[in-house]
């Protein structure tokens, strides 16, 4: 995904600055993206060149001035081309199960330990998550279908991760029976 587009899609929700545009994904469950300030930035001014942002200035008594940034009918075309093109197929990118592929080196102690390590961290990030989306995911919330959409995305993430810690729970029960028999 590209970081122009999740602006885009923010900002057809409401102006922001770029140090609100980067609250909002930092704290989102769902925008994967963890750049950093020059990368909202770089791509604030892409898109303001390109035409598909406008900005003012606010001016603030006891704080320094910010920009605002808006969408542009032209970026409103442009993020509706992007959301009906081709979806892309999701990235699989696991390093647990690169390490896991040569746990066999590892003796069982060593190897049920891994395991529920990673078991705890999983569960630790599941709960981390169903707290996050309990507090209220920053979401336009403009109709009920938006809000129905914004919820499936939010039960995506959830079943991701409640599958993958069945699936760590499930390996550990399969191992302690081989290694009791």
């Amino acid at each position: 995904m590209s970081i122009q587009y999740a602006i885009l899609g923010l900002l057809s929700w409401k102006p922001a600055s770029g140090y609100e545009l980067k609250k909002i994904i930092e704290d989102s469950p769902t925008m994967y993206w963890s750049g950093n300030n020059n990368q909202i930035y770089k791509a604030l001014v892409q898109l303001l060149n390109e035409g598909l942002v406008a900005n003012q200035i606010q001016h603030q008594e006891s704080s320094p001035s910010k920009k605002i940034y808006s969408i542009t009918n032209e970026g409103r075309s442009r993020l509706k081309e992007w959301i009906v093109s081709e979806p892309e197929i999701p990235e699989f990118k696991n390093a647990f199960l690169v390490q896991l592929a040569w746990a066999d080196q590892l003796s069982n102690e060593e190897l049920h330990d891994l395991l529920l390590r990673y078991e705890s961290m999983i569960n630790t990030q599941l709960l981390y998550q169903q707290e996050k989306i309990k507090r209220g995911i920053a979401s336009p919330k403009r109709n009920a279908r938006e809000l129905f959409i914004w919820d499936k995305i939010s039960e995506n993430l959830l079943s991701f991760y409640q599958n993958e810690l069945a699936w760590v729970q499930g390996m550990r029960e399969e191992l302690n029976k081989r290694n009791s028999e």
